[in-house]
């Protein structure tokens, strides 16, 4: 099962890159932050209320570690995704996040000194590699994209998730996962309205679209609060409760894959042999990352 959902959670976020790279186009990032963890919050404690109010006070004398949760999972990882969006490509940024599971195999070696199994490094390096051909398939004359603010956003996106990741073994073990991303989407909303309003200040302008909103972005938008955001935080929590931060982490590196597939769905894009042979040495990355058999 912890399988399942942590696939299922990287599959939406995938498709997170997509939408994201959409709707920066409508709505400018600080406002789509908000409105997305808004949003998220209205539902969270509409379907949760019970739950989240009888763990209230241990989210609440947690409130530091939560805090920092908030940071790092609702704020700036999503919020220098959707800046970076604006400069490089989702295929790009969507690389990008898979270069999380060695991050994360660093931070828990050095400090919480987990021991890392040969057959984890190996898992990490083959689905890696993957991800690596993925980016130069997709490059011109063996060259990617040039690197710009685009890609170091994006990047420092990835590394937020890294620390999100490695840091949920301090999660308070008696507080549900839905009361956590219940708490969390709050922080991270409150935490997003005075930076959304100093961005305001600094450029001058509150206005919130860039352009008026169609269907379609409306559709990304209800997108982003229910796969995301809820289902995908959630899920996300509760594989890690049962798998551990390192195993886990290498599930991310079926964001680019999910990502790619969305994007010959949704944007028409042409469907190619790199995509599968990428596909093939990611499961057999996870193969080698999951379990003892």
């Amino acid at each position: 099962m912890p399988y399942i959902l942590l696939t299922l959670a990287a599959v939406f976020w995938g498709g997170n890159y997509v939408a994201g790279s959409v709707l920066v186009h409508y709505i400018n990032p600080y406002a789509l932050s908000i409105f997305r963890w808004g949003l998220t919050t209205i539902l969270m404690f509409s379907l949760y209320w019970k739950v989240i109010s009888k763990e209230w006070h241990l989210l609440v004398s947690n409130l530091k570690i939560n805090a920092l949760y908030a940071l790092l999972g609702q704020i700036l990882f999503p919020l220098t995704l959707y800046i970076g969006l604006q400069y490089t490509s989702s295929l790009n940024a969507s690389i990008y996040i898979s270069t999380t599971p060695c991050l994360v195999l660093l931070i828990n070696s050095l400090f919480f000194k987990e021991k890392i199994s040969l057959r984890n490094i190996l898992g990490v390096i083959v689905s890696t590699a993957g991800v690596i051909y993925l980016a130069f398939s997709n490059s011109s004359n063996g060259k990617l994209t040039s690197f710009g603010p685009g890609d170091m956003l994006t990047i420092m996106s990835a590394l937020s998730w890294a620390c999100y990741c490695a840091l949920l073994r301090l999660k308070d073990r008696r507080v549900s996962n839905t009361a956590f991303v219940g708490f969390s989407s709050l922080l991270g909303t409150l935490i997003l309205i005075p930076v959304y309003l100093i961005y305001c200040y600094h450029i001058g302008n509150v206005t919130m679209f860039k352009e008026t909103p169609s269907l379609y972005p409306v559709l990304g938008a209800i997108y982003l609060v229910i796969f995301p955001s809820w289902l995908s935080y959630v899920f996300w929590n509760k594989g890690v409760q049962h798998l551990g931060t390192t195993r886990s982490e290498i599930f991310t590196h079926i964001i680019p894959v999910s990502g790619g597939l969305l994007s010959i769905i949704l944007l028409d894009q042409d469907f190619h042999s790199y995509h599968l042979v990428t596909l093939i040495l990611i499961v057999i990355g996870i193969v080698l990352c999951s379990g003892k058999k």
